[in-house]
């Protein structure tokens, strides 16, 4: 639980920096990437945890500019289309975690913290707690991208430690230099 803005924000950044490495090995044809054609795409998943980011914390009260519209997004109702370009969803998510963290700075305290709110019309939660569930919620769609990043053929990037194909890598330049 977080009992400082602080806390979260480190842990925010060092999560919001993992994502920025998935999202940088993104490439436009792997937007496609679906494991069957009802689930989300590669693409779809990025721009969904963009627009998370706001649809989280907006409901707890913080104002910050939003990328697109969630809901929209959510139903695949106009305006809610995600960018076809994997830069464009890399720079969108950028912008989003600094203007989140920008609001968060100025609009919260860490009394705040320790707030509840009433969440999307029928869950109450402490702030802190908000916090936390973005950042798991965040995570669980990383790993989600990574099954669909190495079906589209991409080297997946380690987040919490090598992946496999960095370890094979490294093997591999160790073997050339012995």
């Amino acid at each position: 639980m977080f009992t400082r803005l602080d806390q979260f924000i480190e842990e925010w950044n060092g999560e919001a920096a993992s994502t920025q490495k998935v999202l940088h090995v993104l490439t436009n044809e792997s937007l496609q990437q679906q494991v069957a054609p009802d689930q989300f795409t590669l693409g779809k998943l990025a721009w969904h945890m963009t627009l998370s980011v706001h649809y989280f914390l907006s409901a707890a009260g913080l104002e910050f500019p939003a990328e697109g519209d969630w809901l929209e997004f959510q139903d695949q109702g106009v305006g809610g289309e995600q960018p076809t370009s994997a830069t464009a969803i890399k720079d969108a998510y950028a912008r989003t975690s600094r203007a989140m963290l920008d609001a968060l700075k100025t609009q919260w305290s860490d009394t705040t913290l320790s707030e509840t709110r009433m969440m999307w019309g029928m869950l109450e939660l402490p702030v802190s707690a908000v916090l936390r569930m973005l950042i798991q919620h965040q995570t669980h769609h990383r790993g989600q991208m990574f099954v669909l990043m190495r079906q589209a053929g991409l080297v997946v990037p380690g987040v919490y430690g090598p992946t496999r194909e960095e370890r094979q890598q490294r093997d591999q330049q160790a073997h050339h230099t012995h």
